[in-house]
């Protein structure tokens, strides 16, 4: 083999090995990393950093793993008809680094929970009481959606438009798990009529006028 060859051959071999690299290691970072020790209850911190400060670990003990926050129903006394109770690490400190959360869903009969996302989380829906539709769209603006009843299950994949509403005459209850401490949300009225998204664009995207799009914006300016 001459040495042209032999360099041809090493080229290969090198992107071969950086294509293995990167369908293997990439897909892991992609997610919420794993924990490099048993916990990290989270403290205050006015430091910011991709993640929450750990408390001593001297300091902590069994209070800090559980949460209470979830047995109470959440005020639907809104427009929504509806309301989320999060145990995100914000509200429950020692889900810090184990890279899941929770959600209770309290609808009254009407109730929605509009059209949002979860950028950095696939969220898994249980149905405890009552009566849902729900559903999600994916990137080919293909529906996919279900009326759900108690007991049932449903996905939303990562990142993906979703909304439940309940359909039944009774109030509704269920409850979320995700696959992120932080799964973050996104409402889409209130990031498109609640922004400072200008009004050229939003007339342009939706084929509206003027006027139709400043009162969509009077209405989630809040």
């Amino acid at each position: 083999m001459n040495n042209s060859s032999a360099r041809g051959t090493r080229k290969s071999g090198f992107c071969v090995f950086v294509i293995f690299v990167s369908l293997t290691i990439v897909p892991v970072l992609a997610n919420d990393a794993d924990p490099l020790q048993d916990f990290c209850v989270a403290q205050q911190s006015t430091i910011l950093l991709n993640g929450l400060i750990c408390k001593d670990p001297s300091t902590v003990n069994a209070s800090d793993f559980a949460f209470h926050g979830l047995g109470k129903p959440g005020s639907t006394s809104n427009k929504a008809g509806s309301a989320v109770t999060p145990a995100f690490a914000a509200q429950f400190p020692a889900l810090n680094t184990l890279g899941l959360s929770m959600a209770r869903l309290d609808f009254a009969p009407g109730g929605l929970v509009t059209l949002h996302t979860h950028p950095r989380a696939t969220e898994v829906l249980y149905l405890a009481e009552g009566t849902l539709y729900v559903g999600f769209v994916d990137t080919a603006n293909t529906l996919f959606a279900q009326t759900l009843q108690k007991g049932d299950l449903f996905i939303f994949p990562k990142g993906l438009l979703h909304f439940q509403l309940n359909v039944g005459k009774v109030p509704a209850l269920a409850i979320s798990a995700l696959n992120s401490q932080n799964p973050g949300v996104q409402l889409i009225p209130n990031a498109l009529f609640g922004s400072d998204i200008s009004n050229a664009v939003l007339e342009k995207a939706f084929n509206i006028g003027k006027k139709q799009v400043e009162r969509l914006k009077s209405k989630f300016s809040s």
